[in-house]
Protein backbone atom coordinates (compact mmCIF):
# COMPACT_ATOMS: atom_id res chain seq x y z
CA UNK A 1 0.00 0.00 0.00
CA UNK A 2 1.17 3.53 -0.79
CA UNK A 3 1.66 5.63 2.34
CA UNK A 4 -0.84 8.42 2.80
CA UNK A 5 0.34 12.00 2.35
CA UNK A 6 0.37 13.82 5.69
CA UNK A 7 -1.08 17.22 4.77
CA UNK A 8 0.52 18.70 7.88
CA UNK A 9 3.83 18.39 6.00
CA UNK A 10 2.71 20.83 3.30
CA UNK A 11 2.76 24.63 3.33
CA UNK A 12 0.39 26.54 1.03
CA UNK A 13 2.62 26.08 -2.02
CA UNK A 14 2.91 22.37 -1.29
CA UNK A 15 -0.84 22.01 -0.86
CA UNK A 16 -1.50 23.82 -4.12
CA UNK A 17 0.78 21.33 -5.92
CA UNK A 18 -0.91 18.43 -4.11
CA UNK A 19 -4.37 19.53 -5.25
CA UNK A 20 -3.14 20.34 -8.76
CA UNK A 21 -1.95 16.73 -9.04
CA UNK A 22 -5.46 15.69 -8.07
CA UNK A 23 -6.94 17.91 -10.80
CA UNK A 24 -8.35 20.36 -8.25
CA UNK A 25 -8.18 24.16 -8.26
CA UNK A 26 -5.56 26.03 -6.16
CA UNK A 27 -8.22 27.49 -3.84
CA UNK A 28 -8.65 24.04 -2.31
CA UNK A 29 -5.29 24.60 -0.63
CA UNK A 30 -6.48 27.69 1.24
CA UNK A 31 -9.69 25.92 2.25
CA UNK A 32 -7.83 22.97 3.71
CA UNK A 33 -5.19 25.21 5.35
CA UNK A 34 -7.94 27.03 7.22
CA UNK A 35 -9.62 23.80 8.29
CA UNK A 36 -6.41 22.25 9.60
CA UNK A 37 -4.60 25.19 11.17
CA UNK A 38 -7.23 27.81 12.02
CA UNK A 39 -10.09 25.52 12.98
CA UNK A 40 -8.03 22.57 14.21
CA UNK A 41 -9.90 20.00 12.13
CA UNK A 42 -8.03 16.81 11.26
CA UNK A 43 -11.01 14.76 10.00
CA UNK A 44 -11.72 15.32 6.29
CA UNK A 45 -15.38 14.38 6.79
CA UNK A 46 -15.84 17.54 8.88
CA UNK A 47 -14.44 19.84 6.14
CA UNK A 48 -17.94 20.69 5.00
CA UNK A 49 -17.12 23.17 2.20
CA UNK A 50 -15.38 20.36 0.29
CA UNK A 51 -17.54 18.12 -1.86
CA UNK A 52 -18.42 14.66 -0.54
CA UNK A 53 -16.45 13.08 -3.38
CA UNK A 54 -13.34 15.12 -2.57
CA UNK A 55 -13.60 14.32 1.13
CA UNK A 56 -13.78 10.59 0.37
CA UNK A 57 -10.82 10.82 -2.01
CA UNK A 58 -8.74 12.71 0.56
CA UNK A 59 -9.52 10.07 3.16
CA UNK A 60 -8.12 7.44 0.79
CA UNK A 61 -4.84 9.18 -0.08
CA UNK A 62 -4.13 11.68 2.70
CA UNK A 63 -4.20 12.19 6.45
CA UNK A 64 -3.53 14.81 9.11
CA UNK A 65 -1.17 13.00 11.47
CA UNK A 66 -0.07 14.88 14.60
CA UNK A 67 2.49 14.36 17.37
CA UNK A 68 0.88 12.78 20.41
CA UNK A 69 0.94 14.40 23.86
CA UNK A 70 2.23 11.84 26.36
CA UNK A 71 2.74 14.29 29.22
CA UNK A 72 1.45 17.77 30.06
CA UNK A 73 2.90 19.73 32.95
CA UNK A 74 1.97 23.16 34.26
CA UNK A 75 4.47 25.21 36.23
CA UNK A 76 3.61 27.24 39.30
CA UNK A 77 4.17 30.35 37.14
CA UNK A 78 1.67 29.22 34.49
CA UNK A 79 4.20 27.83 32.00
CA UNK A 80 3.07 24.70 30.15
CA UNK A 81 5.35 21.91 28.95
CA UNK A 82 4.24 19.12 26.65
CA UNK A 83 6.22 15.97 25.95
CA UNK A 84 5.31 14.75 22.46
CA UNK A 85 5.74 11.21 21.16
CA UNK A 86 7.02 11.04 17.58
CA UNK A 87 7.94 7.57 16.40
CA UNK A 88 8.04 5.23 19.36
CA UNK A 89 11.70 5.80 20.18
CA UNK A 90 11.94 9.60 20.24
CA UNK A 91 10.17 12.35 22.14
CA UNK A 92 10.49 16.12 22.06
CA UNK A 93 9.44 18.91 24.39
CA UNK A 94 7.45 22.05 23.63
CA UNK A 95 6.94 24.93 26.06
CA UNK A 96 4.35 27.71 26.29
CA UNK A 97 5.17 30.84 28.32
CA UNK A 98 2.23 33.12 29.19
CA UNK A 99 2.82 36.82 29.86
CA UNK A 100 0.53 39.78 30.42
CA UNK A 101 0.33 40.87 26.79
CA UNK A 102 1.45 37.80 24.87
CA UNK A 103 1.85 34.03 24.91
CA UNK A 104 5.03 32.55 23.48
CA UNK A 105 5.42 28.99 22.25
CA UNK A 106 8.95 27.56 22.14
CA UNK A 107 9.12 24.79 19.52
CA UNK A 108 11.75 22.15 18.76
CA UNK A 109 13.29 21.52 15.33
CA UNK A 110 15.33 18.35 15.93
CA UNK A 111 15.30 15.26 18.13
CA UNK A 112 18.19 16.23 20.37
CA UNK A 113 20.86 18.49 18.91
CA UNK A 114 23.86 17.88 16.69
CA UNK A 115 25.75 20.80 18.21
CA UNK A 116 27.52 20.48 21.55
CA UNK A 117 27.03 23.79 23.35
CA UNK A 118 28.47 23.01 26.76
CA UNK A 119 25.90 24.92 28.87
CA UNK A 120 22.79 23.33 27.30
CA UNK A 121 21.12 20.19 28.64
CA UNK A 122 19.60 19.35 25.26
CA UNK A 123 23.06 19.22 23.72
CA UNK A 124 24.17 16.55 26.20
CA UNK A 125 21.44 14.16 25.00
CA UNK A 126 22.98 13.53 21.58
CA UNK A 127 21.15 13.69 18.25
CA UNK A 128 18.81 11.38 16.37
CA UNK A 129 17.21 13.17 13.42
CA UNK A 130 15.59 16.28 12.01
CA UNK A 131 11.89 16.88 12.55
CA UNK A 132 9.52 16.92 9.60
CA UNK A 133 7.33 19.93 8.86
CA UNK A 134 4.42 17.99 10.37
CA UNK A 135 6.39 17.48 13.59
CA UNK A 136 7.40 21.15 13.83
CA UNK A 137 4.11 22.80 12.89
CA UNK A 138 2.33 19.97 14.73
CA UNK A 139 3.70 21.42 17.97
CA UNK A 140 1.92 24.69 17.18
CA UNK A 141 -1.29 22.83 16.27
CA UNK A 142 -1.23 20.73 19.45
CA UNK A 143 -0.44 23.71 21.70
CA UNK A 144 -3.16 25.89 20.15
CA UNK A 145 -5.74 23.16 20.81
CA UNK A 146 -4.49 22.43 24.34
CA UNK A 147 -4.61 26.14 25.23
CA UNK A 148 -8.14 26.82 23.96
CA UNK A 149 -10.06 28.68 26.64
CA UNK A 150 -6.92 29.03 28.81
CA UNK A 151 -4.45 31.29 27.02
CA UNK A 152 -3.75 32.88 23.64
CA UNK A 153 -0.78 31.95 21.50
CA UNK A 154 0.66 35.13 19.95
CA UNK A 155 4.36 34.37 19.36
CA UNK A 156 6.44 31.41 18.24
CA UNK A 157 10.16 31.05 18.87
CA UNK A 158 12.21 28.24 17.35
CA UNK A 159 14.35 27.94 20.46
CA UNK A 160 13.47 24.44 21.62
CA UNK A 161 15.46 21.27 21.06
CA UNK A 162 17.83 21.39 18.09
CA UNK A 163 19.42 23.86 15.68
CA UNK A 164 16.69 25.04 13.26
CA UNK A 165 19.09 26.03 10.48
CA UNK A 166 20.53 22.51 10.34
CA UNK A 167 16.99 21.43 9.45
CA UNK A 168 16.64 24.16 6.88
CA UNK A 169 13.89 23.06 4.48
CA UNK A 170 11.47 21.88 7.17
CA UNK A 171 12.15 25.02 9.20
CA UNK A 172 11.39 27.38 6.29
CA UNK A 173 8.16 25.57 5.36
CA UNK A 174 7.08 25.64 9.00
CA UNK A 175 7.80 29.37 9.17
CA UNK A 176 5.68 29.82 6.03
CA UNK A 177 2.74 28.18 7.79
CA UNK A 178 3.21 30.18 10.98
CA UNK A 179 3.03 33.44 9.01
CA UNK A 180 0.45 32.38 6.39
CA UNK A 181 -2.78 34.35 6.75
CA UNK A 182 -4.75 31.16 6.02
CA UNK A 183 -2.89 29.19 8.69
CA UNK A 184 -1.68 30.91 11.90
CA UNK A 185 -1.32 34.44 10.53
CA UNK A 186 1.49 35.50 12.87
CA UNK A 187 3.37 38.71 12.05
CA UNK A 188 7.03 38.36 11.09
CA UNK A 189 8.11 40.14 14.26
CA UNK A 190 6.24 37.50 16.27
CA UNK A 191 8.04 34.51 14.74
CA UNK A 192 11.70 34.09 15.66
CA UNK A 193 14.35 31.63 14.54
CA UNK A 194 17.22 31.12 16.95
CA UNK A 195 20.56 29.90 15.60
CA UNK A 196 23.92 29.09 17.13
CA UNK A 197 25.54 30.57 14.04
CA UNK A 198 25.15 28.37 10.96
CA UNK A 199 26.40 31.17 8.74
CA UNK A 200 25.65 29.83 5.20
CA UNK A 201 22.09 28.99 6.24
CA UNK A 202 21.65 32.49 7.68
CA UNK A 203 22.33 33.95 4.24
CA UNK A 204 19.84 31.52 2.67
CA UNK A 205 17.21 32.32 5.29
CA UNK A 206 17.57 36.05 4.56
CA UNK A 207 16.53 35.35 0.97
CA UNK A 208 13.59 33.09 1.83
CA UNK A 209 11.94 34.28 5.03
CA UNK A 210 10.86 37.42 6.88
CA UNK A 211 11.07 35.78 10.29
CA UNK A 212 12.95 37.55 13.05
CA UNK A 213 16.42 36.26 13.91
CA UNK A 214 18.01 35.51 17.26
CA UNK A 215 21.65 34.49 17.60
CA UNK A 216 23.06 32.45 20.49
CA UNK A 217 26.23 34.45 21.08
CA UNK A 218 27.17 33.81 24.74
CA UNK A 219 30.73 35.16 24.49
CA UNK A 220 32.40 38.40 23.33
CA UNK A 221 35.48 36.75 21.79
CA UNK A 222 36.35 33.70 19.70
CA UNK A 223 38.49 31.98 22.31
CA UNK A 224 35.66 31.69 24.82
CA UNK A 225 32.95 31.11 22.22
CA UNK A 226 34.96 28.20 20.76
CA UNK A 227 34.58 26.57 24.17
CA UNK A 228 30.92 27.41 24.83
CA UNK A 229 29.53 27.16 21.28
CA UNK A 230 31.84 24.82 19.32
CA UNK A 231 30.36 25.69 15.93
CA UNK A 232 32.27 28.97 16.37
CA UNK A 233 35.43 27.11 15.34
CA UNK A 234 33.87 26.74 11.88
CA UNK A 235 32.09 30.10 11.70
CA UNK A 236 33.89 32.60 13.97
CA UNK A 237 32.30 35.73 15.36
CA UNK A 238 33.39 38.09 12.54
CA UNK A 239 31.70 35.87 9.92
CA UNK A 240 28.65 35.47 12.13
CA UNK A 241 28.20 39.22 12.56
CA UNK A 242 28.59 39.79 8.80
CA UNK A 243 25.71 37.35 8.28
CA UNK A 244 23.68 39.27 10.89
CA UNK A 245 24.28 42.57 9.09
CA UNK A 246 23.19 40.97 5.83
CA UNK A 247 20.01 39.62 7.42
CA UNK A 248 18.68 43.06 8.33
CA UNK A 249 20.24 45.18 5.58
CA UNK A 250 16.99 45.73 3.66
CA UNK A 251 14.88 46.73 6.64
CA UNK A 252 16.30 49.34 8.99
CA UNK A 253 13.48 48.77 11.48
CA UNK A 254 14.62 45.23 12.19
CA UNK A 255 16.99 44.16 14.94
CA UNK A 256 18.94 41.01 15.65
CA UNK A 257 18.41 39.57 19.11
CA UNK A 258 21.66 38.35 20.65
CA UNK A 259 21.16 35.73 23.35
CA UNK A 260 23.76 35.60 26.11
CA UNK A 261 23.54 33.01 28.89
CA UNK A 262 25.05 34.33 32.12
CA UNK A 263 27.63 31.90 33.54
CA UNK A 264 29.29 32.71 36.85
CA UNK A 265 32.98 33.49 36.46
CA UNK A 266 32.96 32.48 32.80
CA UNK A 267 31.43 35.26 30.69
CA UNK A 268 29.88 37.70 33.15
CA UNK A 269 32.63 40.18 34.03
CA UNK A 270 32.41 43.93 33.49
CA UNK A 271 35.39 43.67 31.14
CA UNK A 272 33.50 41.13 29.02
CA UNK A 273 30.46 43.40 29.02
CA UNK A 274 32.58 46.19 27.54
CA UNK A 275 33.92 43.77 24.91
CA UNK A 276 30.38 42.75 23.99
CA UNK A 277 29.27 46.37 23.76
CA UNK A 278 32.14 47.18 21.39
CA UNK A 279 31.53 44.02 19.35
CA UNK A 280 27.90 44.89 18.62
CA UNK A 281 28.49 48.56 17.86
CA UNK A 282 26.74 49.58 14.66
CA UNK A 283 24.52 46.49 14.45
CA UNK A 284 20.80 47.17 15.06
CA UNK A 285 20.36 44.78 17.93
CA UNK A 286 19.04 43.97 21.34
CA UNK A 287 20.69 41.75 23.92
CA UNK A 288 18.76 39.16 25.88
CA UNK A 289 20.66 38.10 28.99
CA UNK A 290 19.63 34.62 30.14
CA UNK A 291 20.36 33.50 33.71
CA UNK A 292 21.84 30.01 33.42
CA UNK A 293 19.42 27.19 34.20
CA UNK A 294 21.25 24.28 35.87
CA UNK A 295 20.92 20.62 34.92
CA UNK A 296 22.48 17.43 36.35
CA UNK A 297 26.29 17.11 36.17
CA UNK A 298 26.85 20.58 34.71
CA UNK A 299 30.05 22.40 35.69
CA UNK A 300 28.45 25.83 35.35
CA UNK A 301 26.68 28.06 37.86
CA UNK A 302 24.27 30.93 37.36
CA UNK A 303 25.70 34.45 37.59
CA UNK A 304 24.68 36.40 40.67
CA UNK A 305 22.02 39.06 40.38
CA UNK A 306 24.65 41.71 41.09
CA UNK A 307 26.86 40.44 38.26
CA UNK A 308 23.91 40.50 35.87
CA UNK A 309 23.01 44.05 36.94
CA UNK A 310 26.59 45.25 36.42
CA UNK A 311 26.72 43.57 33.00
CA UNK A 312 23.39 45.13 32.04
CA UNK A 313 24.46 48.61 33.09
CA UNK A 314 27.53 48.51 30.83
CA UNK A 315 25.48 47.46 27.81
CA UNK A 316 22.77 50.03 28.43
CA UNK A 317 25.32 52.80 28.91
CA UNK A 318 26.66 51.80 25.50
CA UNK A 319 23.21 52.33 23.96
CA UNK A 320 22.25 48.66 23.62
CA UNK A 321 18.67 47.62 24.32
CA UNK A 322 19.17 45.00 27.02
CA UNK A 323 16.72 42.76 28.83
CA UNK A 324 17.18 39.96 31.34
CA UNK A 325 15.01 36.97 30.59
CA UNK A 326 12.83 36.03 33.51
CA UNK A 327 13.36 32.36 34.36
CA UNK A 328 10.09 30.54 33.71
CA UNK A 329 9.11 26.92 34.16
CA UNK A 330 12.29 25.80 35.90
CA UNK A 331 10.25 23.79 38.44
CA UNK A 332 9.18 21.49 35.57
CA UNK A 333 12.53 21.64 33.71
CA UNK A 334 10.97 23.82 31.02
CA UNK A 335 13.38 26.75 31.26
CA UNK A 336 15.84 27.77 28.57
CA UNK A 337 18.52 25.12 28.07
CA UNK A 338 16.70 22.47 30.11
CA UNK A 339 14.69 20.67 27.41
CA UNK A 340 15.71 17.04 26.93
CA UNK A 341 12.80 14.93 25.68
CA UNK A 342 13.77 11.33 24.86
CA UNK A 343 16.53 10.93 22.31
CA UNK A 344 17.81 7.70 20.79
CA UNK A 345 21.28 9.11 20.30
CA UNK A 346 22.99 8.30 17.01
CA UNK A 347 26.17 10.22 17.79
CA UNK A 348 27.38 7.95 20.63
CA UNK A 349 27.74 11.14 22.66
CA UNK A 350 26.13 9.69 25.76
CA UNK A 351 28.39 6.63 25.63
CA UNK A 352 31.44 8.89 25.28
CA UNK A 353 30.30 10.95 28.27
CA UNK A 354 29.91 7.77 30.36
CA UNK A 355 33.45 6.67 29.45
CA UNK A 356 34.85 10.06 30.41
CA UNK A 357 33.04 9.91 33.75
CA UNK A 358 34.42 6.43 34.44
CA UNK A 359 37.98 7.38 33.54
Amino acid sequence: MTAKQNLLNLDREGLESFFADMGEKPFRATQVLKWIHQMGVSDFEKMTNLSKALRLRLADIAEVKLPEIVLEQKSDDGTYKWVLELDGQNRIETVFIPEDNRGTLCVSSQVGCALECTFCSTAQQGFNRNLSVAEIIGQVWVAARALEGKARLTNVVMMGMGEPLLNFTSTVKSLNLMMDDYAYGLAKRRVTVSTSGVVPAMYRLADLSDASLAVSLHAPDDELRDELVPINKKYPIAELLDACRNYIKDDKRRKITFEYVMLQGVNDSVEQAHKLKDLLEGIPSKVNLIPFNPFPDTKYKRSSNNAIHRFTDVLKEGGLITTTRKTRGDDIDAACGQLVGKVKDKTKRQLKAQRVAIS
